[in-house]
């Protein structure tokens, strides 16, 4: 339903054949990048759609990225046990 999604908000559900393929990450990113997908072939295709597509959120990338390791931690943030003796 959320790959559909912007297909929904243009009206334009049957009109296309759409083969999609998306590899790393989770599931739920992999939908959100087809979805994104999608919604920016529409723009290209009828630059019309772009305001409806924008206003129903569908052209908004999720900003959200893995921090780096530091060094001197185990992970991004976890320090090393301290001891005191």
């Amino acid at each position: 339903m959320k790959i559909l999604h912007p297909l929904q908000v243009v009206g334009e559900e049957n009109s296309y054949n759409i083969y999609a393929l998306s590899r790393g990450g989770g599931s739920t990113g992999q939908v959100d990048s087809i979805a994104l997908g999608i919604s920016r072939a529409l723009t290209i295709f009828n630059p019309l759609y772009r305001k409806r597509l924008f206003k129903a959120g569908c052209l908004t990338r999720d900003p959200r990225v893995v921090e780096r390791k530091k060094p001197g931690r185990r992970k991004a943030r976890k320090m090393p046990t301290w001891v005191k003796r």
